[in-house]
């Protein structure tokens, strides 16, 4: 927990990943605003979809209209860094109160999707991708 200087506020800072992507979450309390990298959460995500998985832990706790969130999101495409969004929620819900927990990990947004891409590797067209196999 972090408090801010200027106008003596509780923030609650935390950091999610997901792929190559990295979320900076700035919780305080509020109205229930989200800001990513200075534009609203409908404007920075098109698609319903990854707006639902980032608001997912702020609805599953009911705390939807009780914080404030400003994020920082870099790396990585749109599910990657959605996915890091709600990791970063999850972790700041998580330092507001410990009574969260039991309901984000039985939902599975605790743990961090270890998740990449493989490396591509020598005499392989990609990752696992073999060349054609040919008898003659």
């Amino acid at each position: 927990m972090a408090v801010r200087k200027k106008t003596n506020t509780v923030c609650y800072v935390a950091t999610g990943r997901r792929k190559t992507s990295v979320a900076r979450c700035f919780m305080t309390p509020g109205t229930g605003n989200i800001v990513v990298n200075g534009k609203s959460l409908d404007e920075y995500l098109p698609l319903e979809t990854l707006k639902m998985e980032v608001n997912a832990p702020l609805v599953l706790t009911g705390t939807s209209e009780q914080f404030d969130i400003k994020m920082t999101v870099e790396g990585g495409g749109m599910s990657g860094q959605a996915g890091a969004m709600r990791h970063a929620i999850t972790r700041a819900l998580m330092e507001a109160s410990l009574d969260y927990r039991p309901a984000l990990k039985a939902a599975g947004y605790v743990t961090r999707d270890p998740r990449k891409k493989e490396r591509k590797k020598y005499g392989l067209k990609a990752a696992r991708r073999a060349p054609q196999f040919s008898k003659r």
